[in-house]
């Protein structure tokens, strides 16, 4: 082979590779296009999201059930922290967090104020500490006490 057919040779080899090399480089900027729109998206349902947190966590989520209003308690993994609980709830919590271990009902009446010589005035609180426990936020015992879950 002669110098001239292997010059010819190598620049048709050359040609080849050049052909491949732009066909890979449009894949290459095309794929490139595709992750800058995805990344947009996934930055505005961040913002979407975050915004939608914090209105959740600035006020408790209200329903309708049978007509009336309720507040929706978030299960303890749904939620960010206690900041999405109502007042009311966050208080329950605070009060069996500063016990000196599980609490009675009735310890967290005394606490609340409430006439806990009444049952009528406690039913109200323990179906509180109730939906707290059947959420995640606090452990019921078998003997009826209430405990902070860690």
């Amino acid at each position: 082979m002669s110098e001239l057919e292997r010059i010819t040779a190598r620049r048709s080899e050359l040609d080849v590779l050049a052909e491949e090399l732009n066909k890979r480089l449009g894949e290459v900027e095309a794929e490139r296009g595709e992750l800058v729109i995805a990344e947009r998206v996934l930055l505005r349902l961040a913002e979407h999201r975050a915004e939608v947190e914090a209105a959740v966590a600035v006020a408790p989520v209200k329903a309708q059930v049978a007509g009336r209003a309720v507040l929706l308690i978030p299960h303890r993994g749904e939620a960010q922290d206690e900041t999405a609980l109502p007042d009311d709830y966050r208080r329950i919590l605070q009060i069996v967090r500063g016990g000196d271990g599980p609490v009675q009902v009735r310890a967290v009446g005394e606490e609340l104020g409430l006439d806990v010589g009444l049952r009528e005035k406690l039913e109200p609180l323990r179906a509180k500490m109730t939906k707290l426990a059947d959420r995640g936020w606090l452990h019921k015992r078998p003997d009826g006490r209430f405990a902070v879950r860690r």
